[in-house]
């Protein structure tokens, strides 16, 4: 079964604000699987896996995050193939 993917490198102020948090309760609301993460040099990564137009609203979503936190660039990749999350976490 193949399963559709949305992997993101966030950018801007999105460290410090609770991005990975809200991330995660907005993914977990929306019923998507994936991981979030902080990279060390300062943008947040993520990946989420569910149906296509989730992953749009997650996507839109990502595009001015949590309260706090100011957005400037997100890159986006779509990918398919077998699913590889059971769950949505937070990563260290």
């Amino acid at each position: 079964m193949e399963s559709h993917r949305l992997h993101v490198f966030i950018e801007g102020w999105v460290q410090g604000v609770g991005f990975r948090y809200a991330t995660a309760a907005q993914a977990r609301t929306l019923a998507l699987n994936g991981w979030v993460r902080n990279l060390p040099d300062g943008r947040v990564e993520a990946e989420f896996e569910g149906p296509d137009d989730l992953l749009k609203d997650m996507l839109q979503w990502c595009a001015h995050g949590p309260q706090g936190a100011s957005v400037a660039h997100v890159s986006a990749a779509w990918e398919t193939g077998p699913p590889r999350h059971a769950q949505f976490q937070i990563r260290p």
